[in-house]
């Protein structure tokens, strides 16, 4: 990884699926876990041998109640930024277009808040740099 800033290279990483999931308002879904403060797209980290998407399918059901096949998952890139709740950390997120249908999210789980957030809304949040900086529409 290359990066100008010394502090961001000195980082060390986390590996995260992250989703993107927009409503018919043009609203970006967010989670906020128990005992954090920022906001971030619902997502985690990786069980042993799971890819990138069955990481991120298990991981909205868990958290959210959301069933969503991987297959059914549109990867958008590999993103990279600082880690909201863990200072000196990049997150590495494989991130993917989530659809969920007609399916609302419930609190379960280490989910303790969900939004669904505006970028005007977005200005009152503290919002983690991955979501910030990329998807907030």
């Amino acid at each position: 990884m290359s990066t100008s800033n010394p502090e961001l290279a000195r980082a060390r990483s986390i590996r995260v699926s992250a989703a993107v999931i927009v409503n018919d308002r043009d609203e970006l879904l967010l989670v906020r876990k128990a005992g954090t403060t920022a906001f971030m797209q619902p997502g985690g980290k990786p069980e042993p041998d799971e890819t990138p998407a069955e990481t991120l399918s298990r991981e909205l059901f868990e958290e959210l109640g959301l069933s969503v096949d991987a297959a059914d998952l549109r990867p958008l890139g590999l993103f990279t930024a600082a880690a909201a709740n863990e200072p000196g950390f990049l997150v590495v997120a494989d991130v993917f277009e989530v659809d969920i249908g007609d399916q609302l999210p419930v609190i379960a789980a280490e989910i303790e808040d969900l939004r669904w957030v505006a970028r005007a809304d977005a200005e009152e949040l503290e919002v983690a740099p991955l979501a910030r900086e990329n998807f907030l529409p």
